[in-house]
């Protein structure tokens, strides 16, 4: 055999053998591609994603879609092949495993934990939607969560709207770890309370609820690194009373990073004419009640898809603007917001066509 014929062989099955080890040989990486994008103002799974009851509602024309990651499940073992073909493409990224699934998070603990991000995105897109639109939102402090085999276990419930710690006031859920902290461990600490079941039927009734009790709980030690504070063992939350039925119908979708499009959805449908001018406007970001729009993770992908739908524009949130800006896909404007008023402000540009002056994002 002619030594040249030899030597190309030889290298034929040194690929081959590399190639089926890679295929064997995995490797802790989880991969993150483009998923579905959705226009707020229209429908899915053949209905409303926006719905609005007791309130009057305007037509809407064009596109206010929010974007959307897919990422492997927790359990998928890749290869080093899919590795490196995933670092190679454009349409993909390949990141440590525990980047997406920290502390090994379970495929149920992380879908749970974005089906509560997306619940609370919706309720603060809500509050900053009528927020600018000038109607009042009843808003009080409630007891988000209990953790378990804590002091509070029992003794108050997810629901339950707090009014005062050791009689002074809650306003705000920051009041209540200010409040409780002021004691030391093995100390007793008095709440004033709504049950939650009395909440509940105050809010279904649409009136403010009434009928306080006393729960006096005795603190115990913060976990490590901080054993000195003084807990009870639980979170503390917003919950709103909205002046009219709001809701939001998207199934399979999880985390906070809707809220903006969710919100400018809302006030689209909520006064006359419409904020896009019939343009395709796709965009994502975090949104609290204020307003101010939040980070999120995925950027480069969810670019793709807004894209590959045929978005012309893109909301971009000011934190992920750099990563935006390196790596843009063709035809596609990205658009620079701080908060729902920058993001309104944007869209009358885009809708009158004035896109000289559009805020920008820059890949410094």
């Amino acid at each position: 055999m002619p030594r040249r014929t030899l030597t190309l062989l030889t290298s034929t099955l040194v690929l081959i053998a590399l190639l089926c080890g890679g295929v064997f040989l995995t490797v802790p990486y989880a991969e993150m591609s483009p998923g579905p994008t959705v226009n707020t103002l229209g429908k899915a799974g053949g209905q409303p994603v926006l719905q609005v009851s007791g309130h009057k509602t305007y037509p809407t024309s064009g596109h206010l879609n929010m974007v959307t990651v897919r990422v492997t499940r927790s359990d998928y073992s890749m290869n080093l092949v899919e590795a490196v073909y995933g670092w190679l493409a454009h349409d993909t990224v390949v990141v440590p495993h525990d980047t997406l699934y920290p502390d090994g998070t379970t495929e149920q603990q992380s879908s749970q934990q974005n089906a509560e991000e997306f619940s609370q995105s919706q309720e603060s897109a809500k509050v900053a939607a009528l927020d600018e639109l000038g109607i009042p939102v009843k808003s009080r402090t409630v007891v988000s969560t209990v953790v378990k085999d804590s002091p509070a276990q029992g003794r108050l419930h997810a629901g339950d709207v707090i009014r005062a710690v050791d009689g002074a006031a809650v306003t705000e859920p920051g009041d209540v770890a200010k409040l409780v902290t002021k004691h030391k461990p093995g100390q007793r600490v008095v709440f004033t309370v709504v049950p939650a079941g009395t909440a509940a039927a105050a809010e279904k009734a649409g009136t403010e609820p009434k009928g306080t009790k006393r729960v006096s709980i005795v603190t115990a030690k913060a976990p490590a690194p901080d054993p000195g504070r003084a807990i009870v063992g639980i979170q503390a939350g917003t919950d709103h009373t909205f002046p009219f039925h709001i809701d939001i119908k998207l199934a399979d979708v999880g985390g906070p990073s809707a809220g903006l499009m969710f919100s400018l959805g809302l006030v689209d449908k909520l006064t006359p004419g419409d904020l896009t001018g019939g343009k395709f406007v796709a965009g994502t970001g975090t949104i609290d009640d204020k307003g101010v729009v939040g980070p999120i993770g995925g950027i480069e992908m969810k670019l793709v898809a807004a894209r590959d739908a045929g978005a012309r524009y893109f909301l971009t949130p000011s934190d992920n603007c750099a990563a935006a800006a390196a790596d843009t896909p063709s035809g596609l404007t990205l658009v620079k917001v701080k908060a729902m008023k920058d993001a309104k402000q944007a869209l009358d540009k885009i809708r009158t066509g004035d896109t000289a002056g559009l805020p920008s994002c820059s890949a410094k």
